[in-house]
């Protein structure tokens, strides 16, 4: 089954999930294990999309010249949500959207989002869990950042929740090893101008108000 995956607004490549919450010392092997089938991933994609745009074109080469131009097909609006699956993963919301800018009938919509799921183009469980591991490795994002992420994205509050269940409480030592991260810039920042500062970047990276203030605190007492 293939997957899409999400960091946050950027985009990458499409690539299998990687399971979550490892050890650190394995990010080497993990990027390395990404990178191994990464390329076989797109090809299924791009695969996909050169078949879904032969068939628009067939269809369009049998019409005749003088025939007005048909409401658009399941064909235009595959090709149309192929491309943006090559480009970043979406949710389903996100995938009917595109689907609805073609096709306004909803049992053909729900036929072409019932095909991608059976290939393994969508999946909204995977892209919660991508949206975890961006959130938490990458971006150093506590859980109501990545929750509101998460609904954002059109993930349904069932699915979103049950991959928060499975995150590690562990928003103390995320919040202090952001809160570490800036801290060293904030030397010749007066101590309780310093504080408010690191304190606001940890809340608005989701922390909890009493998680951001006692790490800002421990960063800053760690470099006196």
């Amino acid at each position: 089954m293939v997957h899409f995956v999400e960091d946050g607004g950027e985009q990458e490549s499409l690539a299998p999930v990687t399971p979550l919450f490892r050890d650190r010392s394995s990010d080497a092997s993990v990027a390395k294990s990404h990178e191994s089938r990464e390329r076989p991933a797109q090809r299924n994609v791009s695969g996909a999309l050169s078949k879904s745009r032969g068939q628009s074109n067939r269809s369009s080469s049998d019409r005749h010249p003088n025939d007005p131009a048909p409401e658009a097909t399941s064909a235009t609006a595959e090709s149309a949500l192929l491309r943006k699956l090559r480009a970043r993963s979406l949710s389903i919301r996100e995938a009917r959207a595109v689907i609805g800018a073609h096709i306004s009938d909803a049992d053909a919509q729900q036929e072409l989002i019932d095909s991608f799921l059976e290939r393994g183009y969508l999946d909204d469980a995977a892209l919660a869990e991508q949206l975890i591991y961006s959130g938490t490795e990458r971006k150093g994002q506590g859980r109501r950042a990545i929750a509101q992420t998460m609904m954002q994205r059109g993930i349904s509050r069932d699915v979103s929740d049950a991959a928060l269940a499975a995150l590690p409480d562990d928003d103390d030592d995320r919040a202090l090893d952001f809160a570490r991260s800036k801290a060293r810039s904030l030397r010749s920042v007066e101590r309780q101008a310093a504080l408010r500062r690191l304190a606001g970047q940890l809340g608005r990276r989701g922390f909890p108000g009493n998680v951001a203030l006692s790490a800002a605190r421990q960063a800053l007492d760690e470099l006196e």
